[in-house]
């Protein structure tokens, strides 16, 4: 088995590198502004190319790790192996990012490629349900996080992102392109949650959910007063320095199960 890594923006990458016990093949989008060494670049308009080039290589396992943003197409970078994947690409670039995703996955399967999620080859990023700091959500939290899982999910149906704020039961802004931190920093205030998950039946081979110390000490700048996040569906990245950072301010980590 021979695992490729296709890393985007943000500290994923970096912590499955730092776990793996043996350095997969790095490989990027050009487009993508990864925070790790790549081995091996390519463009969407060369995809075929670069599915050969890896089955050259003997790899036989994919894991998608990070954010992209959703790249142009240049008509004169294609190649012969990619113009007979045209019909799916526009396909996959009429939708949104979800479809998108979803379609990049079965092309990836369709060349004899198995997908693998961040959480499979590096066990512990899902931490388990309950409350993981010493402060404890209140009554008034527990409604704002049904409040934040009801955003969660017709955010899901319009494929428009994974986090949203809420406070005294109001949400008072949902996440977009710019991301979670964005979202944070946009949004000082007292009180409330931050409640991140998953889409509604999301591929969760790809684009889970991801938290980590940078977050932690967003939502402390903002004045909220902790985080939820859904059970089996929000990686932890560095979670003790998480907690850590948390319980410093009497600030919550709840990780929730999933009720709806």
């Amino acid at each position: 088995m021979t695992l490729a890594l296709i890393a985007g923006a943000g500290d994923l990458p970096v912590a499955l590198l730092d776990r793996l016990p043996a350095r997969p093949l790095v490989c990027a989008l050009e487009e993508a502004e990864p925070h790790v060494p790549v081995d091996l670049w390519f463009r969407l308009e060369r995809l075929g190319g670069f599915l050969r080039d890896l089955r050259a290589r003997g790899v036989t396992q994919v894991c998608m790790a990070g954010g992209i943003q959703r790249p142009g197409i240049a008509w004169r970078h294609f190649d012969w192996p990619t113009v007979r994947l045209l019909p799916v690409m526009l396909r996959a670039l009429s939708k949104g990012d979800d479809g998108a995703l979803r379609t990049f996955i079965a092309v990836l399967e369709n060349h004899g490629l198995r997908v693998v999620a961040a959480h499979d080859i590096v066990p512990g990023l899902l931490p388990a349900a309950g409350v993981l700091t010493v402060t404890q959500p209140g009554p008034p939290h527990r409604s704002d996080a049904l409040v934040g899982d009801r955003c969660l999910h017709d955010m899901g149906r319009r494929d428009s992102g994974q986090a949203c704020i809420v406070r005294d039961g109001r949400i008072v802004d949902e996440e977009d392109r710019r991301g979670t931190d964005a979202l944070i920093g946009r949004n000082p205030g007292r009180g409330g949650i931050l409640f991140k998950g998953p889409k509604p039946d999301q591929d969760r081979r790809a684009d889970l959910p991801v938290i980590g110390p940078g977050t932690a000490r967003g939502v402390i700048a903002a004045g909220l007063d902790g985080i939820v996040i859904e059970a089996g569906g929000v990686m932890v990245l560095d979670r003790d320095a998480v907690i850590a950072t948390l319980d410093a301010t009497q600030k919550f980590l709840w990780v929730r199960e999933v009720t709806r």
